[in-house]
């Protein structure tokens, strides 16, 4: 549907009209120093009405000019077809472990055996793009802590962010307390009240750096209003080839489920481990439903302005306008110095 954002301009349109009959002109022979000719003054002698001689056309093109500059002050725009989106008051942080044990290859993706990190990031890309009306942010966590991506409607953002990081970016060390730190701050400046704040914290293994302890940084999230969903990610078993043959192993020995445990409880949240890809895919399941999006939709209709078009159109004709005013006058000076 088309329609002019601000309509009322159009009353603008007689103006021109409006001015040239209603304002007094100046006499044209007042304090003049010279008498310009006019072609009235030749009607009798050429036998041409002076009427005729009046350069319509021009005054055709100034008016063509006025209206298209009027039209496009007036903004035309077309509105598209009424778009719905889910609307929630969900901040979704993912916090993801980015530690050196990330390296373990014990998950399989695709029947080929893959680091825990890559399959952390195909299983979640996923869930981020399922997010829809949330706001979502990325937390990389390792020795250090990075605000990788602040809360955002932009889904694809997030998830090529998460594409990006690589084992080893923050640190090969383990800092859970200041990963909860940094989502504690991270959601307290977002400034919503109404929000539903939620952590997903993925790790693979204890708290073994930083300088806030993991179970106080619980206690405070706790009290903030924001719920922790904790995943313990890592095989339980793994057979690999040494000297003395093949012997099976525990990867995830390093995983401190207790502590983990208690942080998700503690918040009203849920302790999960992922032994597999997916058990992995599972989870996030499970936290769709526990955390669903919103059903509730607001509407909006796509604007698209084309006020350029007039604008640009009355341009043109004002350049045409000023190039044939030059063309005559160079033409008159060359007939003058011809006569002369």
């Amino acid at each position: 549907m088309w329609s002019l954002a601000w309509w009322w301009i159009l009353f603008a349109l007689p103006m021109p009209w409006l001015v040239r009959h209603f304002s007094n002109a100046e006499p044209t022979l007042k304090d003049a120093a010279l008498k310009v000719p006019v072609p009235e003054e030749f009607a009798g002698l050429t036998g041409v009405s002076a009427k005729k001689t009046v350069p319509s056309i021009k005054l055709l093109v100034l008016w063509c000019i006025w209206i298209l500059i009027v039209f496009a002050a007036a903004r035309p725009q077309y509105l598209g077809e009424p778009t719905f989106l889910p609307v929630t008051g969900r901040d979704l942080l993912l916090a993801v472990d980015l530690s050196g044990s990330m390296e373990e290859q014990d998950f399989q993706l695709n029947g080929e055996w893959v680091d825990r990190l890559t399959a952390t990031k195909s299983v979640a890309k996923e869930f981020i793009g399922r997010r829809v009306g949330d706001r979502i942010g990325l937390i990389l966590f390792g020795r250090e802590t990075y605000l990788q991506t602040p809360l955002t409607f932009d889904r694809e953002t997030v998830q090529t962010f998460l594409d990006e990081a690589v084992i080893g970016l923050a640190g090969k060390e383990t800092a859970i307390g200041d990963a909860i730190g940094l989502s504690i701050k991270t959601l307290a400046d977002a400034e919503v009240e109404e929000s539903r704040r939620v952590l997903i914290l993925l790790t693979d293994g204890a708290n073994t750096a930083g300088a806030v302890d993991p179970l106080k940084a619980a206690d405070l999230a706790r009290d903030r209003g924001m719920v922790i969903y904790a995943i313990g990610i890592g095989a339980d078993a793994l057979m690999v080839r040494s000297l003395f043959g093949v012997r099976q192993i525990n990867p995830s020995a390093d995983l401190d489920e207790q502590t983990l445990t208690t942080i998700a409880e503690g918040t009203g949240g849920i302790y999960f481990r992922a032994r597999d890809t997916d058990e992995l895919q599972n989870i996030y399941t499970i936290l769709d439903e526990l955390e669903p999006v919103a059903d509730e939709e607001q509407g909006f209709r796509p604007i698209e302005e084309y006020f350029y078009w007039p604008l640009g159109l009355a341009l043109a004709l004002s350049i045409s306008w000023a190039m044939t005013g030059i063309r005559r006058k160079v033409a008159g000076s060359v007939l003058e110095v011809s006569s002369g």
